[in-house]
């Protein structure tokens, strides 16, 4: 009996359907993957919500996702490294591999990566999917199904952190407490951080910060995170601060909190014009590092996975794949009772 493809369905905003979907086809060098778990991200949401992000518009139909594990259910005449069965993930992008980024390693820059989930290409929130096999990576028993969806989030947080350079006795603030935010954190602590400052808006996500090794957490509704950071480092700043949030206000907040001579990395997604002071950064010589996406990062990635340096802990929701309506519903307009919403298919 063929397999049977279903997908959820995105057939206008905040509308999704549980629909069947066409088999891919599988090329010679592709892998069949039967998804297991699918996360969802911020962008999404953003776009389940909005029908856009940034400059991605959706266009229905359309099919969301870009998180995933699974299992290999089928694979190309030429593949050589997987095999029916084979526990995986998939990096999403699929870039060119002849352009001058691409040539130097940085090809999250291709100026034409084919990134699941971002329109035009489909996503892959769909119970089977077609790979490259270059894309895609094998779990280690030590990291189940479940943990495995969240291999793609980690490489942000480790591209975020080594982009910040972050190392031992590191002071980091981290601006934002949700998925990204919080592996961000995770990270700068196994790479060797002193003192990580984490602030949010959601007590639910603070708690989660200083389950996973925040050594101070701060409500920013109820404490101005500036004057509190500055008052606890001797009006100095801290060496490293991560914009995690995507929001206008903490991206002006980064340029008060960073250290002399230290880093800022923009992680979050920010949308529109920012009013900033780049005069802070100047008295100070201070960096301001933005970046998308990741590259050369799975690899690490999975090793975090596997050693738990990344805590699947942030997983807080799992939906079976036909309430993804639900799913993306109870996420947007709960933030205060969840951190990371996943799908399972079955």
């Amino acid at each position: 009996m063929k397999p049977q493809n279903i997908a959820a369905v995105m057939r206008g905003k905040g509308q999704l359907q549980i629909e069947e979907w066409p088999m891919p086809p599988i090329g010679e060098y592709d892998v069949g993957i039967q998804v297991k778990y699918v996360g969802l991200c911020g962008s999404d949401m953003h776009m389940f919500e909005f029908g856009s992000s940034g400059t991605y518009i959706v266009k229905p139909p359309f099919i969301l996702g870009h998180e995933i594990s699974g299992v290999v259910y089928a694979v190309g005449n030429k593949v050589k490294k997987y095999k029916v069965g084979d526990r995986v993930t998939a990096e999403p992008g699929i870039p060119c591999g002849n352009c001058e980024f691409c040539m130097k390693g940085n090809y999250n820059m291709c100026p034409d990566i084919h990134f699941k989930s971002a329109p035009p290409y489909d996503g892959m929130m769909q119970k089977y999917i077609v790979h490259p096999e270059k894309y895609v990576f094998k779990l280690p028993d030590t990291v189940d199904m479940k943990k495995g969806s969240l291999t793609e989030p980690a490489a942000v947080g480790i591209h975020a952190n080594e982009l910040g350079d972050v190392g031992l006795n590191n002071t980091v603030t981290i601006l934002g407490a949700g998925c990204i935010g919080l592996i961000t954190m995770m990270i700068a602590k196994a790479r060797g951080a002193r003192r990580i400052f984490v602030v949010d808006t959601l007590k639910n996500r603070l708690e989660m910060a200083k389950q996973l090794g925040a050594d101070e957490t701060i409500n920013a509704i109820e404490t101005d995170p500036v004057q509190c950071i500055l008052e606890k480092t001797n009006s100095e700043g801290t060496d490293v601060v991560f914009e995690t949030a995507g929001n206008k206000i903490t991206a002006y907040q980064t340029s008060q909190l960073v250290r002399r001579t230290g880093k800022i990395v923009l992680v979050g997604n920010i949308h529109g014009d920012v009013a900033y002071n780049f005069r802070n950064l100047a008295v100070k010589e201070a960096s301001l590092i933005a970046m998308w996406r990741y590259h050369n990062n799975f690899p690490e990635a999975i090793e975090a996975l596997s050693h738990n340096w990344v805590d699947d802990k942030i997983i807080t929701a799992v939906y079976p794949f036909e309430e993804a309506q639900n799913a993306f519903e109870q996420s947007i307009n709960h933030k205060d009772a969840v951190v990371k919403t996943m799908l399972k298919i079955t």
